[in-house]
C-alpha cells in the first residue's frame, strides 16, 4: 500500500520529519496510524470484492485496537467503502442513501470516528494532478479540525 507522503504528514504535524528513506531513519508519527482494507497486491492494483471481504477481519481487528481514534481518513473509494463496511459490521446505522465517496467528504456517526475521504495517494492520482500536495494538505488540515 502506498504511504501518505511523509512531507504532507510533516506539514500537518503528524510526522517529525518530511522524508523517510529507510526503516531506521528516525521517522516518527504522532496521532496517525495506517491500516489497509486489502492485504494482498491485487491485479491491476484494484481489489476484488471477495479479496476485501476476506481481509475485512484484519481491518476490523486493527481498527478495534484503535480505541481512541477520532478520525478515519479513507484513501479512495475502496478505503471509503471498507470503512462503511467496518461501521456496518459494528452494527452502526448508516444513513440512507449510503454516503458516497468524494474528496473531502465527511461522515459523522454516533459511536464512531468521523470518516473523511481523500483521493488515494497513488502515483496515478498524484502524477496526473487528480490529487495535488495542496489538496492533500487541505484534507489533512480537515482531519486535524475533526480530531
Amino acid at each position: 500500500m502506498p504511504r501518505l507522503p511523509s512531507a504532507a504528514l510533516h506539514r500537518a504535524g503528524f510526522a517529525n520529519q518530511p522524508t523517510s528513506s529507510h526503516v531506521d531513519d528516525g521517522l516518527r508519527w504522532s496521532d496517525a496510524f495506517i491500516v489497509a482494507p486489502c492485504r494482498c497486491a491485487p491485479p491491476e492494483n484494484w481489489p476484488e470484492p471477495e479479496e476485501l471481504r476476506r481481509c475485512s477481519v484484519w481491518l476490523d481487528g486493527e481498527l478495534g485496537f484503535l480505541k481512541k481514534a477520532r478520525v478515519l481518513l479513507a484513501l479512495g473509494s475502496v478505503g471509503w467503502e471498507a470503512a462503511l463496511g467496518h461501521f456496518a459490521r459494528r452494527a452502526l446505522v448508516l444513513p440512507r442513501p449510503k454516503p458516497r465517496f468524494a474528496h473531502g467528504a465527511v461522515l459523522r456517526l454516533e459511536g464512531a470516528p468521523a470518516l473523511l475521504g481523500s483521493y488515494h495517494v497513488s502515483q496515478q492520482n498524484t502524477n496526473t494532478g487528480k490529487l495535488t500536495p495542496a489538496m492533500l494538505d487541505e484534507v489533512l488540515a480537515r482531519a486535524k479540525e475533526l480530531f
